[in-house]
């Protein structure tokens, strides 16, 4: 090669002037962003120019750890890529003003990052029994566009039925699903290949599902799977949130055209006009029922309570929820707080026998917005409830889950998935008339348990015919205090004895999701020891059971049973060097009798008897009784083992 050519190759592209370093012309691939293939222009000018072969090989490993600092580099932008998009995406939510276009951009932002040809969503129709595209994005087929499935037909009716992903790498090749001319001709028209698609769900129903498709066959990565997951539940978010603001509508519109009808009466009832204003101000800023009954006390002149219907005189009740009218009772006035039927409370105004029609319909009105007030309340605790107990219940199934995006779930619900946490078992045990009082009794369960999740930065879920509790640990608590506080706590709530079997602590929760269902398991079986015993309505641990513990537990903590039934007697020895342990094990093996055991221990009976009262000062006076001495052989045996394992 002639100089002139050795010195254009230097001023080439990636070539390495002699004495660089040869991670110099990586760097300079790396920071202006070069593609993948001009990561092999060094290495090869290298070889062109006859370097020695070291250099070569230092090049090719420049080039590979470039490489993968370029991927890392790669990967870290999509990653911020994905989570601006579903932050912009709960920020449209959290402004929900137009569901379509909401769910348009969650659509539109999911074929962005997934790649994707085409992206679209579907939704039930419960009225039609099928389901329809709601909205599409890179869809240029008409058919498909107007595509109405039958329920359980295609790959989408997959998805509906099972409440899991399904992903297809060749669609027309795939016979898991039920294929029709209708939805094979929609897809055909399309070109679509490849297709997954994920369910929006809401609690446990699936709502609709969410797909992204190729017009060519490619396989989904776990990481794609799970983003468009997270956009799903963003769009059944946007859907249940529409939902929820139509119905708040629709009642402020009912308050609207009663306050037109007041209006248009004479001028005695202006007074009733001014507290719709205020209470329809109320609901606007989110006042509470206690503010409802003040801003109607102001008006009224009098002093009116939200009371429960348990407290409220129960005819006068009765008589005002059928009639829909405020009735009297002695010198008070009573008004039902009601909703579908069902009692929620009452209005009481007190002391106030003179009440004129206008009065009256006043607090008929204020009774109907604090109905809907306790609705709206009511509605956002099932709501949060539901969340929680769809957190607990992944974390039971063991799931595989990202422990990033478990942790960011549970602190939207106040709860710390690397604090340490004890799995509660609670059942309750009183007997049930019928079905419909049984089913009642474990929805209270449910919801007493629920409350005291969200107020302990805890999650609970029903399961197995109870319910299940996850909760923080605080320093210097047990799980057995824990368990006896919460069965007094759900007893007390619900009216009936409440059973709870609690696991050992467990810890990193987010990282190892298994654990949280074999301690479920520890749980419930120390809640069945408890019933067999005869312990109903009340808390423990595998610890409280003694040895059983051991069969009990589920990491079966030999130490800890030896450390809680003859740890004083083997910390006295290695305290003053005395002989107890050795002595016990030989008075149990003696049958229990002091002469045999002086004889096996080659000491004087008052030597014995001496050890043995110490014994009994460490272990308390009825060390001796069957029950604690089949313990304490059974401590000693074990002891006597992991003893030998030491040596």
């Amino acid at each position: 090669m002639s100089r002139d050519h050795v010195r254009s190759a230097e001023r080439a592209e990636g070539a390495v002037p002699a004495g660089a370093p040869t991670e110099t012309p990586f760097l300079e691939l790396l920071a202006r962003g070069a593609p993948v293939d001009a990561y092999e222009q060094p290495v090869m000018l290298a070889r062109a120019e006859g370097r020695p072969d070291e250099t070569v090989v230092a090049l090719e490993h420049a080039k590979l750890l470039a490489l993968r600092v370029r991927a890392e580099l790669e990967g870290r932008r999509r990653r911020e890529a994905e989570l601006s998009a579903l932050f912009e995406t709960a920020h449209d939510l959290a402004g929900l003003r137009d569901l379509d276009s909401v769910l348009r951009a969650i659509v539109q932002r999911a074929r962005s990052l997934l790649g994707t040809d085409v992206a679209y969503l579907s939704l039930n129709d419960p009225t039609r029994g099928d389901t329809y595209m709601r909205v599409t994005e890179g869809s240029v087929a008409a058919r498909f566009q107007q595509l109405r499935l039958g329920m359980g037909e295609g790959l989408g009716g997959l998805v509906a039925q099972t409440a899991r992903p399904y992903v297809t790498d060749d669609y027309f090749k795939d016979d898991r699903f039920q294929h029709t001319h209708a939805i094979d001709a929609g897809v055909r028209d399309e070109g679509l290949v490849a297709i997954l698609g994920v369910p929006l769900m809401l609690g446990h129903h699936v709502i609709g599902v969410l797909f992204a498709a190729d017009r060519r066959a490619r396989v989904f990565e776990r990481e794609q799977i799970a983003l468009l997951g997270s956009f799903a539940a963003l769009a059944a978010a946007a859907i249940d949130t529409a939902n929820l603001l139509t119905e708040t509508r629709s009642a402020l519109a009912g308050l609207e055209r009663a306050n037109e009808i007041i209006r248009d009466r004479s001028g005695v009832i202006e007074r009733a006009s001014d507290v719709h204003d205020r209470l329809t101000e109320l609901v606007l800023r989110g006042g509470g029922v206690h503010d409802v009954a003040a801003a109607v006390s102001q008006v009224l002149d009098g002093t009116v309570e939200f009371t429960e219907a348990a407290d409220t005189p129960q005819g006068p009740l009765e008589t005002s929820r059928a009639e829909g009218h405020a009735v009297r009772h002695k010198d008070d006035w009573i008004a039902a707080v009601a909703a579908g039927g069902e009692l929620l409370g009452a209005l009481v105004l007190r002391g106030h026998p003179g009440l004129d029609p206008v009065d009256q319909l006043t607090l008929e009105r204020a009774a109907m917005v604090t109905s809907l007030l306790l609705l709206a309340r009511r509605s956002a605790a099932d709501a949060e409830q539901r969340v929680r107990g769809e957190l607990l219940d992944d974390l039971l199934d063991a799931r595989a889950r990202d422990p990033r995006l478990l942790r960011e779930r549970a602190a939207r619900l106040h709860a710390d998935l690397d604090a340490t946490h004890v799995v509660l078992a609670a059942r309750l045990d009183g007997p049930a008339a019928d079905a419909e009082q049984e089913a009642d009794a474990r929805r209270r369960l449910w919801s007493a348990a629920s409350h005291l999740a969200t107020t302990r930065h805890g999650l609970a879920a029903a399961r197995d015919g109870g319910t299940v509790l996850l909760l923080p640990l605080r320093t210097g608590d047990t799980a057995t205090a824990l368990a006896r506080r919460t069965a007094r706590h759900l007893g007390t709530a619900v009216h009936e004895a409440v059973t709870v079997g609690a696991s050992a602590p467990v810890r990193d929760l987010a990282a190892h999701p298994d654990a949280v269902a074999a301690a479920y398991k520890e749980g419930r079986r120390c809640l069945e020891a408890l019933r067999l015993l005869g312990r109903a309505g009340d808390g423990a641990a595998a610890q409280d059971f003694g040895f059983l513990g051991l069969l009990l537990a589920g990491d079966r903590d030999i130490a800890g049973f030896v450390d809680r039934t003859i740890g004083q007697v083997v910390a006295y020895d290695e305290r003053r060097g005395t002989d107890l342990v050795r002595t016990l094990d030989a008075y149990f093996t003696c049958g229990m009798s002091p002469a045999r055991t002086k004889d096996e221990l080659h000491v004087h009976v008052n030597t014995v008897a001496q050890r043995l009262e110490r014994v009994g000062r460490l272990l308390g006076d009825d060390w001796q009784s069957p029950a604690r001495a089949l313990e304490i052989q059974l401590a000693l045996r074990l002891h006597r083992l992991s003893a030998a394992e030491q040596r």
